[in-house]
């Protein structure tokens, strides 16, 4: 690797991988929450409250990651497809070179859509990989007729001077209808000869009509967050991790015959077998297995003059507003695979 190289296509052996694709990590920040943060956000009575809220389920989908270890690159059309209660997620790896993925997620009875489109570009710069999430997030409260679009921080894993992972930069929250905006900016640690504060967070809401800050934002995003009224400087804590993402469970196939074969379970089920019980030969040979498999795919699709189409988004690309990813289905079925 060169200072500046793309590692969106860097291959990692298996010692380095976690056992589990980059689709499921995508899909776990939205659906692996013990607390229903989202199908709350219908709660507030007033569009700031909701925005509050809406901030609070943004930094739920931030989790800690493991130095040293990544999830699998997806394969082109690998998909994953989970219930939650009334919660039911779809994703779909849209583009292989380079990596697109896209997420759609909807709640009927709450009337609550999602869409995500993440284009992740990583980056070595000597001491440090950085992987900026290009794409936006959607989200739709229905019953409100607000949708929030929002971007996502960039990942750092640092090698030098102290080895480690962090989410940083700035994230925007906009409420198209209201005109209400909230800003956070995730803050890395700086290294001086000692150990700065980790994961930090801070930020403002305001009104992008008046510009008047109504709320400023504090905290760290694996523990607690606050907003501090700026009037009255009343503060409440709106997020807190712990209760969050304590005691979260593994999602649970209930009907095996529904389960598409594109699954990321299924495509990756074996080198991750081989993972979880450290036979590092049979993990080689089952990722070689994955990776022969889409060349084959591949060839034989050149060979027939066709490109390859998602089954679930309509997806483009320009120069101006970078990738779209728009679902075909207006909402999501009931999944074979669900989660408590």
């Amino acid at each position: 690797m060169r200072q500046g190289s793309d590692l969106s296509c860097f291959k990692l052996p298996p010692v380095f991988n976690m056992p589990k694709s980059q689709l499921q990590c995508y899909a776990e920040s939205v659906y692996c929450t013990s607390s229903d943060l989202l199908s709350n956000l219908n709660s507030g009575k007033t569009p700031l409250d909701r925005l509050i809220l809406v901030v609070a389920w943004s930094i739920s989908t931030i989790r800690p990651l493991r130095f040293g270890v990544a999830p699998y690159n997806p394969t082109l059309g690998e998909t994953h497809h989970v219930s939650k209660g009334n919660l039911n997620v779809l994703l779909e790896q849209v583009s292989h070179h380079p990596p697109v993925s896209a997420l759609h997620a909807t709640d009927d009875k709450e009337n609550i859509e999602m869409t995500w489109c993440h284009s992740p570009i990583s980056k070595f710069n000597g001491t440090l990989v950085e992987t900026k999430v290009h794409g936006k997030r959607q989200l739709k409260l229905q019953n409100h007729g607000e949708t929030y679009e929002m971007s996502s921080p960039n990942l750092v894993i640092r090698i030098l001077p102290i080895p480690g992972t962090d989410w940083v930069g700035n994230v925007s929250i906009r409420c198209q209808e209201t005109g209400l905006v909230a800003e956070l900016n995730y803050i890395g640690q700086s290294f001086f000869g000692f150990r700065a504060g980790r994961r930090l967070i801070k930020g403002k809401i305001f009104d992008s009509l008046s510009m008047k800050i109504l709320y400023k934002i504090e905290g760290h995003w694996d523990s607690t967050v606050t907003v501090r009224n700026t009037t009255n400087t009343e503060a409440r804590v709106i997020y807190d991790a712990k209760e969050v993402l304590s005691g979260l469970q593994a999602p649970i196939v209930q009907d095996p015959e529904s389960v598409w074969p594109t699954e990321t379970a299924l495509v990756w089920g074996e080198l991750s077998q081989a993972i979880l019980s450290k036979d590092w030969e049979k993990a080689r040979e089952a990722k070689k297995t994955v990776e022969e498999r889409q060349r084959e795919l591949f060839k034989e699709r050149e060979s027939k003059g066709g490109n390859w189409v998602p089954k679930h988004f309509l997806v483009s690309y320009s120069k101006e507003g970078g990738w779209e990813c728009s679902p075909i289905q207006k909402s999501v079925p009931k999944a074979p695979i669900a989660t408590l």
